[in-house]
């Protein structure tokens, strides 16, 4: 049926047989099976053999739906590719019925004679006169039908030319070729509407959906609109119930406007096939088609080329697997690629292969025409599924180096008989020089030959190629040229033609003798008219190297084609001269060479034919020769943004000044690199482009170019820099925002309310561009349609609904949008009442916000109402609770009213969540309460940094401010009292990263005010700064030394002295380059380096100084150092005269003769003296420069101090030792050191007051060595005491009773006992009660101790004092053995044996001796005496033997008992020496008589007492020493007292009398 059907619909991508009812379908699917006729066979046939497209005339469509038609008229159509028609196709003759099925009544009768008389002649002629006339028939036809074919053609062709050239005619209302059909489809499928439109102007179209037009962009990928080749079509994406709706389509133009309409019912999806279709009908063959009705297809694409990149000259493959379910064996969907939404075809250049599951696409030699964003869609009936990616090529590497890279997208824009337009685009690559020009080059079809077109470049991409052959075709290419060399050729042309336009009309094809083609031509007609005026003629193109003019055929003419002569006229002159004299032209259209640069001309047309010239058109305007065509402005605000981890979203403004704009070119490098690089080579005319093939981690950054004819524009301004790395949801596109809520009323009148609304919560990470309000009616309570309040979106939150009805109820909502399309619709608001308010107070504020949250304080911001009541606005109030706590708390902020509107509320309570509302006041009193804020926690986040001030060297005053964590999409917003700043006069804003800077042109008092910045797409960063005029005060100061600077010392000029008495001046500063200089001034007049001066200035450390050797009287005077560093000065002077000089320059002599004296022995540091913490004075002084032979000596008054012992002289130190000073110490002394060099003294006076001061320090040193007061008692009283770790009898020391100094009396005294200091106070009473106090004078502030001797302290001291008192009572007259006994007497047999002790006692003791524990009593033997109640004696007569044993002496009285022993031991006799007598002094000590004999003297004999007070027993015993007799190899006992018995014995006051041995009672 291919040859059924018109040219418009065989072209079209959506035709199908669907648009016809299936049982039309099922009648003609019976007739192309039945009927053994068909004219489509033959049709089919001859279209193929010539691959021309084959289309019936009208009234053919109806002759094939009967198997004989009666009155059919056939001709044959043969059109191009661009669907011309260019000739007539007669089917050749074949003598059978199938061939000549259709033809007409006169023909028919024809054959049936024909076949009479072949009939005939089958029987009565022979075979050679059958194929005669078969010959002679087939001629006549053939002549017949082509004269007839030539008619009609002529005919047509006649009607067709007066169209053309009547402008009425041709235009015609919107025309519905084909009307859209309903559908009904399952839920989630795709469904699509489609219409041909015809009419004259190309009429609108718009689409609606029950009455209300449909948006695709407010719907952003629910909808699709098409319009190619007046071919319109709605595709509806993932069909849900909602779409089933009733669907029309409008087309208008300036002569009507017509409409159809179809319906589209979803339904839900119950299974793969629909049972209530009919069954899919099979294929006749293996290989035939398959059907595919009542199948879902479900599409996938899989297994997806990414991103590619190639080179000029690679071949590069696309493929895509393509899976379909359900499976059908041999089905083959319609698989299509697109570049840049362009349908591609196949060609040398584009291979295309569907291999059952894999589509590919390959690019056989890569140009950069070939770079663009690559589509593949697989359409099935159930709907399509597309997949695309983009494909970059990079230019080819240069042949030349440095040389730039090949022009691209080479065309011929108008093309005549003697020129050819040719046009290209500039590469993107230069090679680093700019492009001086291009070259065109041009190759005959069917040659090799390549020749240039011009000699010299030309700039302009666009130049008129002349000198060609008419009537033959020609190939182009084009070549860049910098100072480097000659680049690549770019890609050739299409083929082209060097003939008029008119010729080529006229021309329909070549002659085809086998397919009996016929080819016609106009032919001259004898007779016309002359023709009119051409009607409006105007300059279409003009550049310096030619100018192009066109026009309008006149309205009327002869029957016969028209030329045309073309004229010009110097501006300024009335002389015409014609262009083309030779030839006129045939076409509407001219091109002029060879016009004189900078001149001006006017043009005319004339139409001519054989009739004459016709007059005149009207001239145009005077035309001055040149370059029309400027060169773009540079683009502006490159902004980069994250996508993935290998490429970046580059937006930008588009070139404010561009005509004729081609696209841009986009660059990028990497931070810090310079180095540049084309990130597309082929021009996009968008705004906005991703950069693909970029490094993970480089921070790049961007800029962009625009490109026209004329040229390349400058780049625009680098933008900032930016990671390549995946946004935040790894490039995934942005979501729509979520509905917006809170819809309030702030004002309302007879007709209009204006609403507010809050920003969604979810924005969709894009910034929200615009809103859209509906509103519908309400009536008792029923709600009615939906109606669109504004048609372009609003940005503002805040909206007035006009062309409301008065006394109405109405709800509202609303949708935000944003780049990824509209958000739902909010929920419906309250139901609102339109009726004009009349309250005297204002209404409430709305759009509160909350911004610079921290710890203890926020700031809110509110706009002011819309209805300001009966007066203005004039303050407001604002009111806090905690989030959680009920409307009675709620609590002003503000007392008086503010009249901004905003305020920084403080002194929150840390982590607490508050809510916020504002009111307005006017003169009638205060509004109602605006919406409350959304809970707000009083927590500063983490990160947060405030506003930072500075001022550079230069003295430029800028705001900074930094956040860390932006996302892709965030901005620095800067505002002046929380108004944006859009007025750049004042300050200027640069951002560059997470960092934003606000500086200020030239800060004045203007400029005082709340200074904030706030960071989008955040969770609210935001800071103020409040520029105060006391801060601009200070700002301007800082400003000024900024700009004024003064190089900062860190100390001013200043003097001291060196060793040799050299003089040194000197300062440091506290920064300087190291570019900084100085000038040495002394009384106004400079000084150099020389012999007097020495200078020196160490830049790192910012050190000057300058060196003398010596000051003379001349050098009286003041000294300056000047510094200078850049611009940044400064200076330090010092005054040296009179007294001060004098010092200075006395001290410079005695450092030189200190000098002098170091060069021997010297003294480093002076005689002088510490004390140590032991109380012991050290005089010392330190040496230097000695050596082996070098002597010290030390005096005292002049005398040589002698002894060595107390001498010291380590490491370099002389040291003299007194242990315990005292006034004899008193004295001059003198060390003195000398060597072969010389020799130095040193002298240290203490005597007098130097004496006094040494004095004073070991005092300090005692007293502070004493311990705290301390409180003990003995039996005389209460002793206060302390001790010190060492007494000095020169030690003044004061004791204080109740802070006055005590007198001292036989019942106070004090004293000291080694290194204990006491304060007695003997049989003390209650009024010695109270504060003492020992205080140490040392000369300075002295030390004192205090202890209190009062309540419980006293008591307790008291009462030991009484215990102790009857102690020592008791102690003192106990019954004791004062004397002592002996431990052993030894004694020889017969001789007596006397022995005495003391007793003492009060009252006198009872005496009682025993004898091994027994008691004796006194007999002739043994004689017992107690004389006088303090002597008693034992007396042994005459010892015998039985004598022997243990003895002891038992004394007693009411106070104690003590006893003391003794052993007697009996030794044989030997001769008489005497009476052994014994006695014991009062220590028990044995005492020898006179006759003691010497060897008994050895033997030192003491006894053991015992004492026994009452309720108490004490023992003393004596350790004994063994003593060995050597003379008699016996051992006898020595007793000995230990130093501890002795010493507390020495403190014993009881007085102990001596025992005499030798008493004149005892008998001899």
């Amino acid at each position: 049926m291919s040859g059924s059907m018109p040219f418009y619909q065989k072209h079209h991508r959506h035709y199908d047989r669907g648009y016809r009812s299936r049982e039309t379908e099922s009648k003609l699917s019976q007739y192309q099976t039945s009927s053994r006729y068909t004219a489509g066979s033959s049709t089919s046939a001859i279209s193929t053999s010539r691959g021309l497209k084959v289309s019936s005339h009208s009234g053919l469509e109806a002759s094939r739906l009967s198997p004989v038609p009666k009155r059919a008229k056939p001709t044959y159509l043969a059109v191009d590719k661009e669907n011309q028609i260019i000739g007539y196709v007669v089917p050749i003759f074949r003598g059978s019925q199938e061939f000549v099925t259709g033809f007409s009544n006169t023909e028919e009768a024809r054959v049936r004679d024909t076949a009479a008389y072949m009939a005939r002649r089958d029987l009565f002629t022979s075979g050679l006169e059958m194929e005669r006339s078969e010959q002679i028939s087939r001629r006549e036809t053939m002549r017949e039908s082509a004269e007839r074919i030539s008619l009609n053609k002529r005919i047509y062709e006649h009607g067709e030319h007066f169209k053309r050239i009547n402008e009425d005619s041709l235009m015609h209302a919107p025309e519905f070729v084909i009307k859209p059909r309903s559908h009904t489809v399952w839920e989630k499928q795709c469904v699509r509407l489609h219409c041909t439109v015809s009419g004259w102007p190309d009429p609108r179209v718009v689409w609606y959906k029950n009455n209300v037009a449909i948006d695709p962009i407010g719907n952003a990928g629910k909808y699709k609109l098409e319009s190619r080749y007046s071919v319109h079509s709605l595709e509806i994406n993932r069909c849900d119930f909602d779409d089933t709706a009733q669907y029309h389509v409008s087309a208008m133009n300036s002569k009507g406007e017509q409409s159809a309409y179809a319906s589209v019912v979803v339904k839900r999806f119950k299974g793969e096939i629909d049972e209530s279709l009919p069954s899919p009908r099979r294929a006749s063959t293996e290989d035939g088609p398959v059907s595919e009705y009542g199948i879902n297809f479900q599409t996938h694409i899989v297994d997806k080329f990414g991103v590619s990149f190639g080179r000029e000259g690679e071949t590069m493959s696309l493929g895509c697997t393509v899976i379909i379910y359900p499976t059908l064996h041999l089905y083959k969907p319609e698989v299509q690629w697109y570049r840049d939404d362009v349908l591609l075809s196949p060609s040398k250049w584009n291979h295309m292969h569907w291999s059952g599951d894999r589509a590919t696409l390959t690019l056989t030699h890569l140009n950069k025409e070939d770079e663009g964003l690559y589509t593949l869609r697989v359409t099935t009936k159930s709907g399509y599924e597309t997949y695309s990616a983009y494909v970059f090529v990079k230019d080819a590497d240069a042949e030349v180096e440095r040389a730039p890279g090949a022009p691209l997208d080479v065309r011929c824009l108008d093309a005549n008989k003697d020129y050819i337009i040719v046009t290209w685009k500039q590469p993107a690559v230069d090679g680093g020089d700019s492009i001086l020009g291009y070259f065109v080059d041009r190759c005959e079809v069917g040659t090799t030959h390549w020749i240039q077109c011009n000699d010299t470049p030309v700039k302009f991409a666009r130049f008129p190629v002349t000198g060609l052959v008419e009537g033959r075709s020609y190939l182009f290419r084009v070549r860049a040229i910098n100072k480097s060399g000659m680049s690549r050729p770019s890609r050739v042309s299409e083929p082209v033609a060097a003939m008029d336009p008119s010729d080529r009309a006229r021309m329909r094809g070549t002659s085809a003798p086998w397919t009996g083609q016929i080819i016609v031509t106009e032919e001259e007609p004898a007779e016309g008219v002359v023709p009119g005026r051409p009607l409006e003629l105007q300059v279409t193109e003009a550049t310096k190297n030619y100018v192009v003019l066109s026009w309008n055929p006149p309205g009327e003419k002869g029957l016969e084609g028209v030329m045309y002569y073309v004229e010009k006229c110097v501006s300024g002159t009335d002389s015409w001269q014609r262009v083309n004299t030779e030839i006129p032209v045939k076409s509407p259209r001219f091109a002029l060479f060879d016009l004189a640069e900078g001149k001006s001309y006017s043009f005319r047309v004339r139409c001519c034919n054989s009739a004459g010239v016709g007059e005149p058109s009207d001239p145009t305007e005077a035309i001055t020769v040149g370059d029309k065509l400027d060169i773009p402005s540079a683009p502006s605000k490159v902004v980069p943004t994250r996508n993935t981890d290998t490429s970046v979203v580059v937006s930008w403004v588009a070139s404010s000044e561009a005509k004729e704009l081609v696209g841009y070119y986009i660059e990028g490098s990497i931070e810090g690199s310079n180095v540049w690089e084309p990130c597309n080579n082929k021009p996009v005319k968008a705004t906005r482009f991703i950069c693909h093939g970029l490094m993970t981690g480089e921070k790049y950054m961007f800029r962009v170019r625009a490109v026209n004819a004329a040229g390349l524009s400058q780049f625009s301004p680098e933008s900032e820099a930016v990671e390549v790395k995946a946004a935040i949801g790894g490039g995934i596109p942005h979501a729509s925002p979520a509905p917006p809520y809170g819809i309030t009323v702030l004002e309302c009148v007879c007709d209009s309310m204006v609403l507010a609304w809050k920003q969604p919560s979810f924005i969709g990470g894009a910034d929200i561009t615009g809103y859209f309000v509906d509103y519908r009616e309400v009536t008792d309570g029923v709600p009615g349609k939906w109606h669109e309040a504004n048609i372009k979106a609003i940005s503002d939150r805040a909206y007035r609904v006009s062309d409301l009805k008065e006394n109405r109820k109405y709800q509202f909502q609303v949708r935000a949008a944003n780049m990824a399309g509209v958000g739902i619709p909010s929920l419906p608001s309250n139901t609102f009442l339109c009726e004009e308010w009349t309250i005297a107070v204002p209404g409430p504020p709305h759009d509160l916000q909350v911004r610079e949250v921290r710890n203890d304080s926020l700031v809110l911001l509110w706009k002011p109402p819309v209805y300001q009541g009966r007066d203005p606005v004039n303050g407001f109030y604002i009111d806090i609770k905690e989030a959680d706590a009920p409307e009675e708390v709620w609590r002003g902020v503000n007392n008086k009213a503010t009249e901004k509107t905003f305020i920084k509320i403080k002194n929150l309570k840390e982590g607490e969540r508050f809510v916020f509302r504002v009111r307005a006041q006017n003169k009638a009193g205060v509004g109602e309460c605006s919406d409350v804020t959304e809970p707000v926690p009083a927590l500063t986040k983490p990160g947060t940094k405030e506003i930072v001030v500075d001022v550079n060297d230069d003295g430029i005053i800028s705001l900074n401010y930094e956040f860390c964590d932006l996302t892709p999409d965030s901005k620095f917003v800067w505002s002046k009292n929380y108004e944006e700043i859009t007025d750049s006069s004042r300050l200027t804003i640069e951002t560059k990263g997470n960092k934003s800077k606000a500086i200020f042109n030239t800060l004045e008092e203007e400029d005082i005010g709340i200074y904030s910045c706030l960071v989008t797409h955040t969770d609210g960063a935001s800071s103020s700064y409040n520029l105060s005029e006391e801060e601009l005060k200070r700002l301007l100061e800082v400003s000024h030394d900024h700009k004024f600077p003064i190089i900062p010392l860190k100390s001013e000029l200043a003097v001291e002295l060196l060793e040799k008495g050299k003089v040194r001046f000197w300062l440091q500063a506290d920064k300087i380059s190291a570019n900084g200089k100085v000038d040495y001034i002394f009384n106004e007049k400079a000084v150099s380096q020389g012999e007097k001066y020495k200078m020196n200035f160490d830049k790192n450390t910012g050190v000057i100084e300058m060196i003398m050797e010596s000051l003379t009287p001349a050098d009286e005077g003041t000294f300056t150092f000047q510094l200078q560093d850049g611009k940044a000065t400064n200076q330090s002077s010092l005054v040296l005269i009179g007294d001060v000089f004098k010092a200075l320059q006395k001290e410079s002599e005695f450092q030189k003769k200190e000098w002098v004296r170091k060069q021997g022995p010297h003294f480093i540091e002076y005689l002088g003296y510490e004390v140590t913490p032991e109380c012991c004075v050290i005089l010392k002084c330190k040496v230097g420069n000695v050596k082996k032979e070098t002597s010290a000596h030390w005096y005292k008054d002049g005398r040589e101090i002698k002894s060595d012992e107390h001498l010291g002289f380590t490491e370099g130190v002389l040291k003299l030792e007194i242990a315990q000073i005292s006034k004899k110490d008193a004295g001059v002394y003198e060390v003195v050191l000398k060597d072969d060099r010389g020799k130095d003294t040193s002298t240290l006076n203490l005597t007098d007051q130097g004496f006094k001061d040494l004095m004073n320090e070991v005092f300090s040193f005692i007293a502070n060595s004493s311990t705290a007061l301390k409180i003990t008692s003995t039996d005389q009283g209460i002793r206060l005491y302390t001790f010190v770790s060492y007494y000095n009898d020169l030690l003044q020391v004061t004791w204080h009773y109740k802070d006055s100094a005590i007198a001292f009396s036989d019942r106070i005294k004090s004293g000291v006992v080694g290194e204990q200091l006491w304060l007695q106070i003997t049989e003390p009473t209650e009024k010695d009660m109270g504060k003492y106090a020992i205080e140490f004078n040392d000369g300075k502030g002295g030390l004192r101790r205090t202890v209190e001797l009062s309540g419980q302290a006293f008591d307790d001291a008291f009462a030991e004092f009484q215990r102790l008192k009857a102690a020592a009572i008791a102690e003192r007259s106990r019954a004791r053995v004062a004397g002592g006994l002996p431990d052993v007497v030894t004694i020889q047999e017969g001789k007596a044996l006397n022995l005495t002790c003391n007793i003492s006692g009060d009252p006198v003791p009872e005496v009682t001796w025993l004898k091994n524990d027994r008691e004796i009593t006194s007999d002739d033997h043994c004689i017992l005496k107690f004389a006088s109640g303090k002597f008693a004696s034992f007396i042994i007569t005459g010892v015998n033997t039985s004598d022997s044993g243990k003895y002891s002496i038992l004394v007693k009285n009411k106070y104690g008992t003590e006893s003391g022993d003794f052993t007697l031991e009996i030794t044989e006799g030997t001769p008489d020496l005497g009476v052994t007598s014994y006695s014991t002094d009062a220590e028990g000590n044995v005492v020898f008589g006179p006759n003691t004999p010497k060897e008994r003297m050895k033997t030192t004999v003491t006894g053991t007492k015992k004492q026994k007070q009452k309720g108490d027993s004490v023992t003393k015993t004596l350790p004994m020493e063994k003593v060995e007799d050597k003379d008699k190899g016996k051992v006898t006992v020595e007793a000995k007292a230990s130093d501890s018995e002795q010493t507390e014995d020495a403190k014993e006051e009881v007085a102990e009398q001596p025992l005499t041995a030798d008493q004149s009672e005892a008998p001899e």
